[in-house]
C-alpha cells in the first residue's frame, strides 16, 4: 500500500478542489463556472450576507473577480444547475439529478406534513396542483400560504407557514424541484420544466448504484480522504456505503493509501496529482467545500477551525464571520470581515496569524486578496480594526488604500 507525506496529500487535495492552479485571466465566463463545479461537485447554500452569500465567496476563491449574474445564469436561464440537500443544501451540476433519486423516494412522511393532513385534508396536493397549473412558484406566491404555525415542525423550520412547510417537503421527495432562484427564494416548479430531459429521464440508479457513483464523486472532489471523509462529503449514511468503498478499493476504481499522521487508512482518486508547488493565495468562505469537514482540516492543515457566528459576542475568540486565509499550501491566517456596504467599506475587526506563521510574507499577500475582494464587491475601501496579531502588519501595508 502506498505511503503519502501529510504535505503530498494536502496538495492533492487542494489541486482536487481547484485552489492549485491560477485564478483565470481575463473574463470569466461560464465555461469556467463549469469547471469549478466539476471539480468541487458542490457548492454549499448559506443565508448569511455578512461578506457576501457563502456559494459566491466559493466561487470567488477559484475565479476571483467575476460577474456575480453567472450563477443565475447558469441556474435559472440554462437550467445546468440544481439544488438539494447533499453535504448541506447545495447547488450541484444539473447530471446529479439520477444520483438523488433514491433519495428523494426513500423520504419518510415529516411528522409536521402528518399533522398538516389531519388538520387540513387535501391541502398537500392542493399546493402540487397550483404549482402545476402556474408554477414556478414562491411560497408567498401560493393563493393560500397558510399562516406561520411553528407547533407543526419545529426545527423543521421554524417560521415557515403551512405552504412553505408543504412546498420544501414536495422538494425533499423529488415532486417538485427549484426551478428558480434569486438569492434566498426558492420558486417551485414540476421536475419536468427545470431538468433538462436527458437527465430526468435517465434511468434512476438503485440506492446502492447510487452511493458509489456518489463516493467516486466525492474523492474525485476530495482527491484522498479517509472512508469518514468521503461519506460525508455527500452525507452518504450507513453501513453500505463503506462496503462500497471496500469494493470500489478492490476493483482498483480508488487505490487505498496511508498518510503520514493519519490514524485511518484512506482512499485516493485515481486522477488525483499532487503539484509539485501550490501558489495560491485566497481568502474561504467558513462553508467552502474545501473545510466543510472540520476534522479532515485540521488533519490536512493542523488548523482547528470552528464558526462562531451561534457563539454569544463575550464568548467568541476569532469573530463573527471569520475566513481562512490560504497561502501556498497552508492555512496561515484568520480573518473576521464584514462588508459595510452602506458605507462601501471592507471591515476587518480582526487578523490573526497561525502560530509560526511570518507576519511578513502574510500581511501583503492578504492586503492585496482584500483589495481584490473589496473591488469585486463594489466597495472603496478596506479598513483594518485593532484585534489580532496581523492587524497592525496588515494596517501598515493596507494604509488606507482605495479600491475601485
Amino acid at each position: 500500500m502506498r505511503r503519502l507525506s501529510l504535505a503530498t496529500a494536502r496538495r492533492m487535495a487542494l489541486a482536487a478542489q481547484g485552489l492549485a492552479a491560477p485564478r483565470p485571466e481575463g473574463r470569466v465566463d461560464l465555461r469556467h463556472l463549469r469547471r469549478v463545479f466539476a471539480r468541487v461537485g458542490a457548492v454549499q447554500i448559506d443565508p448569511i450576507n455578512v461578506v457576501e452569500r457563502a456559494p459566491h465567496l466559493t466561487l470567488f476563491s477559484r475565479l476571483g473577480p467575476h460577474d456575480r449574474e453567472l450563477l443565475w445564469r447558469a441556474y435559472n436561464e440554462k437550467h445546468e444547475l440544481m439544488e438539494y440537500w447533499a453535504h448541506a443544501a447545495c447547488f450541484l451540476p444539473v447530471d446529479a439529478y439520477p444520483l438523488f433519486r433514491h433519495r428523494m423516494e426513500a423520504e419518510r412522511p415529516w411528522r409536521a406534513v402528518r399533522l398538516l393532513e389531519e388538520k387540513r385534508p387535501g391541502y398537500v396536493e392542493a399546493v402540487f396542483e397550483e404549482v402545476r397549473r402556474r408554477g414556478p412558484l414562491a411560497a408567498s406566491e401560493l393563493e393560500d400560504p397558510g399562516e406561520r404555525e411553528i407547533p407543526y415542525w419545529g426545527n423543521l423550520g421554524t417560521g415557515w407557514t403551512t405552504g412553505k412547510l408543504v412546498l420544501e417537503w414536495l422538494f425533499v421527495t423529488g415532486r417538485l424541484v427549484v426551478g428558480e432562484r434569486r438569492g434566498l427564494v426558492r420558486r417551485y416548479d414540476l421536475p419536468e420544466r427545470a431538468i433538462p430531459r436527458e437527465f430526468l429521464e435517465a434511468p434512476a440508479p438503485s440506492g446502492p448504484e447510487a452511493q458509489r457513483a456518489l463516493l467516486l464523486r466525492a474523492a474525485r472532489s476530495l482527491g484522498v480522504g479517509t472512508a469518514a471523509d468521503l461519506l460525508a462529503y455527500y452525507m452518504t449514511r450507513g453501513p453500505e456505503p463503506r462496503g462500497a468503498l471496500e469494493a470500489l478499493a478492490a476493483e482498483g476504481a480508488l487505490e487505498r493509501v496511508t498518510v503520514e499522521g493519519w490514524r485511518d487508512p484512506a482512499f485516493r482518486h485515481p486522477e488525483a496529482e499532487a503539484p509539485r508547488r501550490v501558489e495560491a493565495a485566497t481568502l474561504l468562505c467558513p462553508f467552502d467545500s474545501l473545510i466543510w469537514d472540520r476534522s479532515r482540516t485540521e488533519r490536512l492543515f493542523g488548523f482547528r477551525y470552528r464558526t462562531e457566528i451561534y457563539t454569544p459576542a463575550a464568548k467568541r475568540i476569532w469573530g463573527y464571520y471569520v475566513l481562512p486565509f490560504l497561502l501556498g499550501e497552508r492555512l496561515v491566517a484568520r480573518v473576521d470581515l464584514k462588508a459595510d456596504r452602506a458605507r462601501r467599506v471592507l471591515q476587518v475587526p480582526g487578523a490573526f496569524l497561525e502560530e509560526g506563521v511570518d507576519a511578513v510574507a502574510v500581511a501583503p499577500a492578504l492586503a492585496a486578496e482584500l483589495g481584490l475582494m473589496a473591488g469585486w464587491l463594489g466597495l472603496e475601501t478596506v479598513e483594518v480594526g485593532e484585534r489580532g496579531d496581523l492587524a497592525g502588519p496588515l494596517r501598515r501595508v493596507q494604509a488606507g488604500r482605495a479600491f475601485r
